[in-house]
């Protein structure tokens, strides 16, 4: 079998290294204490890679992919959790009682003999790289995985624990302030973090605990340990320590939050806790501060909806309402029209629930209904503050949309949002609230109606021709459709197979003129405002992704997913 001192002149000969920097390497590795691989790689000379490529070929042994490996489930559940974190090695299939392993360092003699101790069978050996190893045990054993087996080891009365903390409804201190449970969470956030999730759920059932990332607008669930559930009780209580929430207090709901810091980057978690039946679910909401868009050409509008917007935006008086549901990116909507005219002059207060972000140079203040501090009281007390610009995180009731309207008749430019499908129903949907006609028309300016759609992988992005019934669904079967070419994303390692990477808005902007004023006026319906609107040049949210499929980058199934309730 080769060894590391045969290692330098085999990289020599295959021109990966020259012989002063294999020179140099030795003197380093004589100060560093590691093997000549190990160096190497450190000192940036050569990848894990190009070793393992190299020792897999002069010792006859397979350098595989991990990631394009599919290992069985039964192999898996076979082989503990506690032997694979440990020595570093995953299981990949079993032949006539021999078992195929992928390792990343076949010269360890001593660890390769201890897991056939272990195991109790002949090995068959594979190399890896370091990093596909981990993300296998990641992605076979779950995240946390090695911690996990951890405070098993570290924990032989677990069982015992969890049927008191049953009983007796009290967290136990140990379990708490056990190192590991801190390592688990700390884990989790930061796994989540890589993977660009927005939402972490902690979901409890009968037997089993379940997490999901929430990652450009979908859930995805997420391998963990099977044995995660017996650390419910710790996970809970840990996060509600961090989130200074109360320990003892199961039985409602309640709100926390928590400041991090990963990989130099502010986060602000947003904790949600919620009591069910098989205990307390959690929620944890991901911000990172610099996700504020300064341009507002960064969220996804065209020429036509910037001219609106920025005409809007300099306007001294009135209203500009947002709609669309929960998850639509309404509030990064309005922050960024917020930052856009933020300047030492204004005075811009804003009441939110909750406050998201942290805007430099704005006031915000949190809604706190348990003190009676609602949308409305607040609105109240800031026309007291001398402001210039409001904005009100949500239109809730009548008394909430009064107050807005009547401040921006007052002299006030006020941001707010509502929730309707389309930027027409906005009106229908003030005046179901009992307002009259003629405050809306002479109060409103703007509404947008907002979607989110998956921008389409730069990794994996390939050509597809539309179908027929694509182009029905989109009302362009009559029209040229010859020269149409939009795109899919295959799926690869950088998307995690899902063919989406990151997310952009598609609008419906809604231009209030004298001619829709006057509609209002005589309460038009808003599917005819709509028609009217069209005909203006305002574009629907299809019509939006459309554009953003013929641009390439958003597919059909995406644009038809947000907006079918939208069918032109």
């Amino acid at each position: 079998m080769a060894d590391y001192g045969k290692l330098g002149e085999l990289l020599i000969r295959k021109n990966i290294i020259t012989e002063d920097q294999l020179a140099s390497a030795l003197l380093r590795q004589k100060k560093s204490n590691l093997r000549l691989g190990e160096e190497l790689i450190r000192s940036g000379m050569v990848r894990e890679e190009d070793i393992l490529s190299i020792l897999a070929e002069s010792m006859n042994i397979p350098f595989i992919k991990l990631r394009i490996e599919t290992i069985d489930q039964q192999l898996i559940d076979k082989i503990p959790a506690r032997f694979v974190t440990h020595y570093n090695f995953v299981p990949l299939k079993e032949d006539n009682g021999t078992l195929n392993i992928a390792i990343n360092d076949p010269l360890d003699l001593y660890t390769i003999d201890e897991i056939k101790l272990l195991l109790k069978q002949p090995l068959k050996i594979s190399l890896a790289t370091s990093a596909e190893i981990n993300e296998a045990i990641k992605k076979y054993y779950g995240v946390g995985a090695k911690t996990m087996a951890q405070m098993l080891d570290d924990s032989q009365q677990l069982e015992i624990i969890s049927q008191k903390e049953k009983t007796t409804g009290e967290g136990s201190s140990e379990e708490t302030d056990d190192p590991s449970v801190i390592k688990f969470i700390d884990q989790i956030i930061r796994q989540a973090v890589k993977e660009r999730a927005t939402d972490i759920h902690i979901e409890p059932y009968e037997g089993n605990l379940r997490l999901r990332y929430r990652i450009d607008g979908l859930l995805y669930d997420v391998p963990v340990p099977s044995t995660m559930h017996h650390f419910q009780s710790a996970i809970i209580i840990r996060l509600k320590i961090m989130s200074d929430l109360d320990i003892a207090e199961k039985r409602l709901p309640q709100d926390g939050r928590i400041k991090v810091r990963i990989d130099r980057e502010d986060y602000d978690l947003r904790i949600s806790i919620l009591p069910t039946n098989f205990g307390e679910s959690i929620e944890i909401r991901i911000l990172s501060r610099k996700q504020i868009f300064s341009n507002l050409t960064q969220l996804g509008l065209d020429q036509y909806g910037m001219e609106i917007l920025n005409t809007m935006l300099k306007r001294p008086h009135g209203i500009i309402l947002v709609t669309g549901p929960t998850g639509s990116g309404k509030t990064t909507t309005l922050y960024s029209c917020l930052n856009k005219i933020n300047a030492s002059e204004r005075k811009i207060i804003t009441i939110e629930d909750p406050i998201e972000y942290q805007l430099q140079g704005v006031t915000q203040v949190q809604v706190k209904p348990k003190i009676n501090l609602t949308f409305a009281d607040g609105l109240r007390s800031m026309l007291r503050h001398d402001p210039d610009i409001m904005m009100v995180g949500e239109i809730r009731d009548l008394e909430t949309a009064e107050l807005a309207i009547r401040t921006a008749l007052t002299g006030h430019l006020v941001f707010s949002t509502l929730h309707t499908n389309d930027a027409p129903g906005a009106t229908a949907r003030l005046l179901d609230m009992g307002i009259e006609p003629y405050l809306v028309a002479s109060s409103l300016d703007c509404v947008i109606a907002q979607r989110l759609v998956r921008l389409i992988c730069p990794h994996c992005k390939e050509e597809i021709k539309p179908h027929a019934e694509l182009l029905r669904e989109f009302d362009m079967q009559n029209k040229d459709s010859k020269n149409l070419i939009f795109f899919q994303g295959k799926g690869c390692d950088q998307c995690n197979y899902t063919g989406y990477w990151g997310r952009t808005a598609i609008f419906e902007i809604l231009n209030v003129n004298d001619t829709i004023k006057e509609m209002i006026l005589n309460r038009i319906p808003s599917n005819t405002i709509k028609q009217k609107a069209i005909s203006m040049q305002m574009k629907t949210l299809r019509q939006s992704g459309w554009e953003k499929m013929v641009e390439g980058l958003t597919t059909p199934e995406e644009v038809i997913r947000v907006t079918q309730e939208d069918a032109i």
